[in-house]
């Protein structure tokens, strides 16, 4: 059966259900965070109204309410830290894969910000309307498996049939094998395409290295998904055939236990200036 490329509006596969998830989380984490602040400013002006007369009662409740706020931001920047850590062990391991594709004479596109391995074009090569691998596809693929079958095992909770030991540190959440089309064709079809496309690439990595199925993230799950992009996500927008031959690809990417640096920051931001504020009521006359 046929199918088309052209651009689409949703994505495919289990991706979707993480994601929400994790905004649902960073969500949370923020309006808790708000709420501590807001009863630390009530409490601040409530005490600060009823000892005005004072100077001295005036520092001390201020003294009281910086070291509470203190230990919040302690709390937040470690919070902050453990996210750094994981950022920087996702590095390692693209680095890790990325040296062992290359031992191999296969060479990726590595994108250590967003946790992706481009497959270009000269790794697999999908013709229009195509969903299927050839035969250097399926070769290297088959490099791809291994690679992962001997990195990731540093990098995962669990396995299957094995006690899942404790870790502290960050670990695979989930490895997205994500299909892509160029702007030919019909919207709707190629959708169907670009999961497709990701769906031919999963059962290859699984058939060369079965092992990678028995990889669980924390929560028991497997660690192997696929989700579909159409040509949403394109490498090169321009309207040439080099271009549509890029963007008819294969990403890998690699998602980490959590990331919600960007909310945390803010919040770390909020009580910076809060303290800055008790320090001006500090220093007043």
């Amino acid at each position: 059966m046929a199918f088309s490329d052209s651009a689409g509006g949703e994505d495919h596969g289990d991706g979707e259900n993480y994601f929400v998830s994790m905004t649902d989380m960073m969500v949370g984490m923020l309006f808790i965070f708000i709420i501590l602040l807001m009863a630390f400013a009530l409490m601040f002006r409530q005490q600060t109204d009823v000892t005005q007369a004072t100077q001295t009662s005036k520092i001390e409740h201020a003294n009281d309410i910086e070291v509470r706020l203190e230990a919040i931001e302690n709390k937040i920047a470690q919070e902050i830290d453990k996210v750094r850590e994981a950022s920087l062990l996702r590095q390692r391991l693209l680095r890790d894969i990325d040296g062992r594709l290359r031992a191999e004479d296969l060479v990726v596109q590595v994108d250590e910000s967003n946790g992706v391995l481009h497959l270009t074009e000269d790794t697999i090569r999908f013709q229009q309307n195509d969903a299927s691998l050839n035969d250097r596809a399926r070769q290297n693929v088959g490099k791809i498996a291994r690679a992962l079958a001997g990195v990731l095992p540093a990098y995962v909770a669990c396995q299957r049939d094995a006690p899942c030991p404790a870790r502290t540190t960050a670990s695979v959440e989930t490895v997205f094998i994500e299909g892509h089309t160029d702007t030919t064709g019909s919207d709707e079809q190629n959708w169907v395409l670009s999961a497709q496309r990701a769906a031919s690439t999963y059962r290859e990595i699984a058939a060369d290295a079965p092992k990678l199925r028995a990889f669980r993230n924390r929560s028991g799950q497997e660690i192997l998904s696929i989700s579909g992009y159409s040509s949403t996500r394109p490498l090169d927008p321009a309207p040439t055939q080099a271009a549509f031959e890029k963007n008819r690809r294969i990403d890998l990417r690699f998602v980490m236990d959590t990331d919600v640096t960007p909310g945390l920051e803010q919040v770390r931001g909020l009580l910076s200036d809060m303290r800055g504020a008790i320090t001006e009521l500090k220093e007043s006359p």
